[in-house]
């Protein structure tokens, strides 16, 4: 009761001050005040990391190049072999609201700006939704030993670059999913094309004339309605009542939290029916569940009796989808990779397989193209298959026993005649691969963490003709190419071509396919 004085409680023993609450818990002594304090100090500080190729590491180096620009110290220290940022312990949350100019546009989407403090101090804040020129109130919630990070609170005033009647997504500036709808999408493009200069330039800084000129980012044909998979999710808590209201969703920017979103504008319309279907069930049995989950949308095409496209939406893991890259047909579970834009995949696959038939010059002074391709990481066999008829043989390899049944499907369905595939160990992934190296093409697609040592080190032993390097991160793309052009093995190595495919409008995300090419 609120009346009732409160005894005093002990914390740690002889050595700890006494913690005493007046009538009510209220208010606290100057003893409490002390003790609090001390325990604040002692608290453990978290220490900061993070990889250099991580979406936190990329947008280190912007705030490190924006500081240089304007003549603010930096000493953002690195591990020993250069592969993390250590940025110290972690500032105490603050929860202040500061006004910041919009200087840059980040790696990851967000803008990098500038806070002027009252004695002339410069702060560098991060602003998620924010584009260079624009001027905006932000609330700092983590403070760093180089940066500040911030929730966007709301425009003071625009820049050049922002044009907010091209926003289509009402939780735009909330849900983490996109970055750049306010963002033209010409613009977009030149900006992917920036973030590839910068990933090299921070990555592979080899001698200049090494590296081409970074061409031009090819656009998806869709800007919006393209993405053929959604993966919403709620939470539950651990414990008690189970909210009828549980939202269902996508994570809120800078929050482990998720926000109910009854529609995504960058799925496709399919998927987005399925979606508000499937939210209804599931909220309808929200009770029933004993811990949150992840659902599953993935959009599936089907030819009818006369031959016309049909959509449908798959909901497990295990169903089979169905989709279709110019006139070749894939099967797959859906649960398994597989690109998720299938408007843009049609110029994929026909730029790498331009770059597969491009001749080079043998010692004999003769011009010919690589007879045989080896496809690393070959998943269900989309490039094997759809690079097919550009070489006599393909070699598919996988470390998934699934993958490799389904690209043998795949070619099997698709009648290629000339395309094996085969289960390798990553420790011996070149031991089933019996072409020669220098009338082989090597077709490279790793997972965002790009190529291992070991691997890169088996794939300079071999050194294949040719090799297409198609990435989803393109900050591991420039690390691997360097460890290559660098490497006694790789000298030999010139790169013919570097750019960017847009598979993900709206969105920081850009995909990056380098060429290079053996010359004895």
């Amino acid at each position: 009761m609120a009346g009732l004085q409160k005894p005093p409680v002990s914390i740690g023993g002889d050595k700890e001050p006494v913690l005493k609450r007046t009538a009510g818990g209220a208010d606290l002594t100057a003893d409490n005040q002390k003790f609090k304090k001390q325990r604040k100090k002692n608290r453990k500080q978290k220490e900061v990391v993070f990889e250099t190729t991580s979406p936190d590491g990329y947008l280190t180096f912007d705030v490190i190049e924006l500081r240089k620009a304007l003549d603010i110290a930096v000493d953002v220290k690195r591990s020993d072999d250069g592969t993390k940022f250590l940025l110290g312990p972690m500032g105490l949350p603050e929860f202040r609201e500061v006004e910041v100019k919009i200087m840059r546009l980040s790696s990851t989407g967000d803008g990098v700006g500038v806070h002027e403090g009252m004695e002339g101090e410069k702060e560098i804040v991060v602003v998620p939704f924010a584009l260079p020129g624009d001027v905006v109130t932000a609330k700092i919630y983590k403070k760093l030993a180089s940066h500040s990070m911030a929730d966007f609170v709301r425009l003071v005033s625009a820049g050049d670059s922002r044009d907010d009647s091209l926003v289509r997504c009402k939780y735009f500036s909330k849900c983490a999913g996109c970055q750049l709808q306010m963002m033209p999408y010409a613009d977009q493009l030149q900006h992917k094309r920036e973030v590839i200069l910068r990933a090299y330039a921070n990555f592979c800084d080899v001698a200049a004339g090494i590296l081409p000129e970074i061409g031009n980012t090819i656009g998806s044909p869709l800007e919006y309605g393209y993405r053929t998979k959604l993966t919403p999710h709620f939470d539950v808590p651990r414990r008690g009542h189970v909210p009828n209201e549980t939202p269902i969703g996508f994570t809120q920017k800078g929050r482990s939290f998720v926000l109910d979103i009854e529609e995504c504008p960058i799925g496709t319309p399919a998927i987005n029916e399925a979606y508000k279907s499937e939210r209804t069930k599931v909220s309808e049995k929200i009770q029933t569940y004993k811990r949150g989950a992840t659902l599953l949308f993935r959009e599936s095409v089907f030819k009818d009796e006369g031959g016309v496209l049909k959509n449908s939406v798959c909901l497990d893991s295990k169903d089979i989808v169905t989709d279709y890259v110019n006139e070749y047909t894939f099967r797959y579970p859906a649960g398994d990779f597989f690109q998720c834009n299938s408007s843009v995949l049609p110029q994929v696959t026909e730029f790498v397989n331009s770059q597969l038939q491009m001749e080079y010059v043998n010692p004999e002074g003769t011009s010919l193209a690589p007879k045989h391709l080896v496809d690393a990481y070959c998943g269900s066999g989309l490039f094997s298959i759809a690079c097919s008829k550009s070489v006599e043989e393909v070699i598919g390899v996988e470390i998934s026993a699934n993958s490799v049944k389904w690209a043998t499907e795949n070619a099997k369905d698709n009648a290629i005649l000339n395309a094996q595939f085969v289960l390798g160990d990553a420790a011996v992934i070149f031991k089933k691969i019996r072409t020669p190296a220098k009338e082989t093409s090597m077709i490279l697609d790793p997972p965002r963490k790009g190529c291992d040592d070991n691997f890169l080190n088996q794939l300079l032993d071999y050194q294949p003709r040719r090799i297409v390097y198609v990435s989803c991160n393109v900050h591991t793309q420039a690390r691997d190419l360097k460890y290559i052009l660098t490497d006694p093995r790789g000298l030999k190595y010139t790169v013919d071509s570097i750019r960017g495919f847009d598979f993900f409008p709206q969105t920081h995300h850009v995909e990056s396919v380098a060429v290079l090419t053996y010359h004895e």
